[in-house]
Parts: C-alpha cells; sequence; structure tokens
C-alpha cells in the first residue's frame, strides 16, 4: 500500500499519482499521512480506490470524487466531497460549511458534526450526519437525500426542491416552502437502507421525521406546460 506522507511529498504528486491510475493498476489502497489542514486533498479522483487520509484536511477534500472510498481520520474543512458523483467518503471528526455541496451522487458520511449549509444545492448524493447540523443546509437541494442524527439549525431546506431531508433531533426552524411531511412505509424502507450503508445501527428509521418542499416556489407547474 503506497503512502503519501505530506510533510516531505508535495500534495501535487500525490493528486497527480491518484488521477493517474488506470484500470488494471495494481496500487488501488493509499495511505495519506501528515495532511496538516492541506487542501484539495484526493480531489478529482477517478478510480476504485481506497484512501485513508490519516489526520485532518482544509477545503475541498474528495471534491468531485468518482468511485473512490476515501476515509478521513479527523474533521474536515469547507467542502468536503463538494460535486462528488460516486463512492463514498466518511469523516471520522467534524465537517465545515457546505459538505457535500452540488453533490450528484455517491455516499458522505460524517461521523461528528456538519456546520452550515450542509447539502446545499445538492443533485443526487446522499449525505449522513451522525451529529447536528448548521443553519441553511440543503438549501436550494434538488435531488438525493440528507439524514441527520441530531438536531438542525435554522432555515433548514430553504427553497428546496426534489431533496429529502430526514431529521431525527430538533429542527430549529425550516426555510421557505420547506414543510415536513408524512413518513410513509417507502420512507422508513428507504431510510434503513440509508442507515445500514451508513454503518448506523444505533437508529432507527421510524425516530425520524421527514421534511421536503411544498412546491410553492416552482417556477414551471405541470398545468401551465402549454404556456411555455
Amino acid at each position: 500500500m503506497p503512502t503519501f506522507d505530506l510533510a516531505v511529498t508535495p500534495l501535487r504528486d500525490l493528486n497527480q499519482t491518484l488521477h493517474d491510475i488506470v484500470q488494471g493498476d495494481n496500487d488501488l489502497q493509499f495511505e495519506v499521512v501528515n495532511p496538516r489542514g492541506h487542501h484539495a486533498v484526493a480531489a478529482g479522483v477517478h478510480a476504485p480506490v481506497s484512501i485513508d487520509i490519516r489526520g485532518s484536511v482544509g477545503y475541498y477534500c474528495g471534491g468531485m470524487n468518482d468511485e473512490a472510498v476515501i476515509t478521513v481520520h479527523g474533521s474536515a474543512g469547507p467542502g468536503v466531497g463538494e460535486n462528488m458523483v460516486s463512492g463514498r467518503i466518511t469523516v471520522k471528526g467534524d465537517a465545515s460549511q457546505y459538505a457535500g455541496a452540488t453533490g450528484c451522487g455517491g455516499l458522505l458520511v460524517i461521523e461528528g458534526n456538519a456546520s452550515s449549509r450542509c447539502g446545499i444545492s445538492m443533485k443526487g448524493i446522499d449525505i449522513v450526519v451522525r451529529g447536528n447540523i448548521g443553519h441553511m443546509s440543503a438549501f436550494m437541494a434538488q435531488a438525493g437525500n440528507l439524514v441527520v442524527l441530531g438536531d438542525a439549525g435554522e432555515a433548514l431546506g430553504d427553497s428546496l426542491y426534489e431533496a429529502r431531508i430526514f431529521v431525527r433531533g430538533k429542527v430549529q426552524s425550516l426555510g421557505a416552502d420547506c414543510i415536513e411531511k408524512e413518513m410513509r412505509s417507502e420512507h422508513i424502507e428507504l431510510l434503513g437502507r440509508l442507515l445500514e450503508k451508513a454503518g448506523i445501527t444505533d437508529a432507527r428509521p421510524e425516530e425520524f421525521s421527514r421534511y421536503g418542499s411544498a412546491r410553492k416556489l416552482y417556477s414551471f407547474h405541470v398545468d401551465n406546460a402549454d404556456a411555455y
């Protein structure tokens, strides 16, 4: 397993090595030590590799991730998993603001707390936060699922589209056009799969409330299709 020590090896060398991986390569497991808050660690990876980062990272760790399984054994700065399309990112500590922003796919698991704007403009990503999330989370979220085992801050789901939000704790306030919705059997099943996928065994789907769009802010309405 190749090990990159960012105390002596430039970050550019690590990322270039990860970007150069092609099908058939033998090295599919990597370890990164002494990340020391570097930014954009393992950003733009496009290969089914496993990357263990032993420490905390700066902003945009794992950004644009495609297929890789990235584990941060520490905390992450702003934008972890930003615009990821597949794969999995796990943050063992806390995450700063806009975690998983604009994510199109894959799974982001934050075992600590997430700051403000978690899941902003998400487009299909699944985000599971074991702790709490900050204000304006899931702002303009279009698709995907945001699961929160703790509490949510102000203006949750403001200007929400079709993303689903599940919160086990308290919600300080809901944003514009976000409402609490019925937790039906299909949502119980979906949430159960997400919790299992995230490795969470101490929470039951029945303990969560579901939130979604009231669909009052859409500029397009199917009843007016002939007018466009």
